[in-house]
């Protein structure tokens, strides 16, 4: 998996680096945000796997991390992992907010932080093999298809234009139809926090996924615990 590395520190980024690469990452090093955002560019990756995760330190010498991580997420879906000193937990709800899709506090275990490189990844729909197609690793449900490599669903065969939250969504949810994830639970999974203010989105996303996928009864809600995927009929 190629992965970009954003760190002003060159020996903090050197050292990081050669474990990454012991563990099968090709890692590209940023130094500063601008050169981040034109790591991402399309003309920059000609020829080139994208990259699978996002590596950004917040202490940039050009610009703040939280601009970057805003900029980035604009440029390209890339899940992208903050690395930081700053523990609170208003810098970390600020952050995924911004689009992070997980927040490592310094000093960290480097066994911990390649655990959710993988898992971030795994949310994505990046594996091992890149190529993997989606008959591979699909999702069906009577007439939805939820293809997790390429992270696209059809109904009927009908394409079905889903943002990333509402993807990641319903993936979680289809992965284990019938069993009732609570309402915490998925915002831990798909959100990466657990502030309060999120369960709304969550409402919003639910009733966005049954109307984008014209199948009302397809998220049932279960009163006060959360929701469930009901699987229809072929």
């Amino acid at each position: 998996m190629r992965l970009l590395l954003v760190e002003d520190d060159d020996h903090v980024a050197a050292a990081l680096s050669a474990i990454l690469a012991k563990h099968g990452f090709d890692v590209t090093h940023a130094r500063s945000g601008e050169e981040a955002l034109q790591a991402v560019l399309p003309a920059a990756n000609e020829g080139k796997a994208p990259f699978g995760v996002v590596l950004l330190d917040l202490g940039l010498p050009d610009q703040d991390g939280y601009q970057v991580c805003g900029k980035l997420r604009k440029l390209t879906s890339t899940p992208v992992i903050m690395v930081t000193a700053r523990a609170d937990v208003r810098s970390r709800i600020h952050g995924l907010n911004l689009g992070a899709d997980d927040y490592v506090v310094k000093p960290y275990d480097t066994g911990e932080l390649l655990a959710r490189i993988h898992a971030v990844s795994r949310r994505h729909g990046h594996g091992d093999d890149p190529a993997t197609g989606a008959d591979d690793d699909a999702l069906r449900l009577g007439p939805v298809l939820i293809e997790l490599p390429n992270r696209r669903v059809s109904v009927d065969g009908d394409a079905v234009a889903l943002t990333r939250k509402e993807f990641d969504l319903l993936a979680l949810l289809a992965q284990r139809p019938g069993v009732v994830f609570r309402r915490e639970q998925i915002i831990s999974e798909v959100w990466r926090t657990s502030w309060e203010g999120t369960g709304r989105t969550l409402e919003v996303h639910v009733a966005s996924l049954r109307s984008k996928l014209r199948m009302p009864a397809l998220i049932e809600t279960v009163r006060g615990v959360g929701y469930r995927l009901v699987a229809p009929a072929a």
